[in-house]
């Protein structure tokens, strides 16, 4: 654990209350201290839910450890149980809490409540968020599911979805209609609005959807192993993926493979006119493993991309992400560290990068277009219109979240070009009010720019800087620089720049 500005993943309590309030008739119990007791943020801001999240704290502080912490916990998850009457609990503790060893399993285990009662094991110290998801979930299926008769029809449990996940709503949508077009009926949808009693009926299903690895492979290989059912390997994110997915389940299930392509229009978009100078753009790929995966393949195979940098933070699949990665040619990167990622995109200086809500502010630093792909997220990626990222409708989507970042960055880039010409320079009004632009009386030279101590940018040097293509603009100003102080120079003059740029292009 260390202290940072911004991170990917919280502690492993934050797993287990994305479980929890994805579900419904499930509380938690969670011993912490104050300051610990941000779940109402995380879930009614970020995710706009119209229902505070089935979280309870003891809230205890510092003038409580000399007495006796344990007893809190107790009276907390009895007045839990009194208050919303759950079918389950699962208790735990935060990152905090677990320094004191209270053991709140054992104390709920001892008590006289009348449901189920899961305990979590999360050791805060040495894994994260996504490991909780995918352990709380493991327990409550590990507990709860139980062998049973198949139904009749075929049917199907689609397993990973829940909370401030990355438009995992909209995806179970899309799924779902998928299995429809095969004939294939839903059984259970878990975590994301199932209850407990829900988890019970798991096992009557024919065949578990992995729909998000992170978050239900443990239960999935749990189901496979203990109760016979198959889980899908495929994740139906892009074209491809989509009809391998659908080749997979009907294997699995023995149906015959069926896709409505009505409402794909991704393909033929990708290969117009309009899209063909995005061909070979240069692409930097970070986030979580499935989308990181996924968005690979889209990004080479569908959109004509060139993949120059991709990596994840979540490390229980740093295997397979630079198994990924020596297949594109690349060294995955696998951490944790948005400073590592920053110094990685810069040096790679791609046309636009794909990642998270970290991504995207590394993105308005460098000047770089960002689209986001992965969790975590920011609340302007819960958007109330229907907007997924698997199956035929979510092929259309992520086409149009790519393609927009590109275009605006073109759109800039031009701007920039013509930025000294009467009609687009600073003074001018906008043309679409109806009033003259007013003509330039002159052009003030641009400032000199100090760089540092000693290093400074002469004003002609900075006005032909600005003509470089903005996603190339923060490398050629640093490579300027360093050939400007290898000469032992003190200022970059417009003769500098070119000089730097025919050494840097031998």
């Amino acid at each position: 654990m260390k202290l940072t500005v911004w991170t990917y993943e919280g502690p492993p309590h934050v797993g287990a209350m994305r479980v929890a309030t994805g579900m419904k008739g499930l509380h938690y119990v969670l011993h912490a201290p104050q300051g610990d007791t941000y779940a109402d943020l995380l879930f009614t801001m970020i995710e706009r839910r119209d229902h505070r999240p089935p979280v309870t704290y003891t809230t205890f502080e510092g003038r409580d450890l000399g007495e006796d912490t344990a007893g809190i916990f107790k009276k907390t998850c009895q007045g839990a149980y009194d208050r919303f009457r759950p079918q389950a609990l699962i208790v735990g503790a935060s990152c905090t809490a677990e320094l004191i060893q209270d053991d709140p399993g054992g104390l709920a285990g001892a008590m006289d409540i009348p449901v189920p009662v899961v305990a979590l094991e999360l050791p805060s110290y040495q894994r994260k968020e996504i490991f909780g998801t995918d352990e709380t979930f493991y327990q409550l299926v590990r507990h709860l599911a139980q062998p049973m008769k198949k139904t009749p029809e075929v049917t199907a449990n689609l397993i990973g979805p829940l909370a401030l996940g990355f438009r995992h709503r909209d995806d179970i949508q899309e799924v779902k209609g998928l299995l429809c077009e095969m004939g294939i009926s839903i059984n259970v949808v878990a975590p994301f609005d199932a209850t407990p009693k829900d988890l019970t009926m798991l096992g009557q299903g024919h065949i578990n959807i992995l729909m998000y690895p992170e978050h239900a492979e443990a239960a999935a290989r749990h189901m496979e192993r203990t109760l016979g059912i198959p889980y899908t390997k495929t994740v139906p994110i892009g074209v491809g993926a989509t009809h391998d997915f659908i080749a997979e389940v009907a294997g699995i299930c023995g149906v015959v493979p069926k896709a409505d392509l009505s409402r794909l229009r991704q393909p033929w978009w990708a290969k117009s006119v309009d899209s063909t100078y995005l061909t070979g753009k240069r692409v930097f790929l970070f986030g979580d493993a499935t989308h990181v995966r996924t968005a690979a393949r889209i990004a080479r195979d569908e959109m004509g991309f060139d993949v120059v940098g991709l990596g994840c933070y979540n490390r229980e699949f740093a295997r397979s992400i630079r198994t990924l990665g020596k297949e594109f040619g690349i060294e995955a990167l696998i951490t944790d560290d948005y400073l590592d990622v920053e110094k990685a995109i810069e040096e790679a200086a791609p046309e636009m990068i794909l990642g998270t809500q970290m991504e995207r502010h590394i993105g308005k630093r460098l000047g770089i277009p960002c689209a986001v792909i992965s969790a975590p997220v920011h609340v302007q990626d819960f958007p109330a219109r229907y907007a997924p990222q698997m199956g035929w409708e979510g092929a259309n989507v992520i086409f149009d979240t790519w393609v927009h970042p590109l275009v605006m960055g073109l759109e800039e880039h031009l701007l920039t070009m013509f930025r000294e010409d009467f009609e687009f320079h600073d003074a001018a009004g906008p043309s679409h009010h109806g009033t003259p632009a007013p003509k330039p009386v002159g052009v003030a030279p641009a400032p000199v720019r100090a760089i540092g101590a000693v290093m400074v940018w002469r004003a002609d040097a900075e006005t032909e800087l600005k003509k470089i293509p903005f996603f190339a603009r923060g490398k050629a100003r640093r490579n300027t620089e360093k050939f400007a102080a290898n000469q032992g120079l003190q200022e970059v003059s417009i003769d500098t720049l070119y000089e730097a740029r025919a050494h840097y292009a031998r």
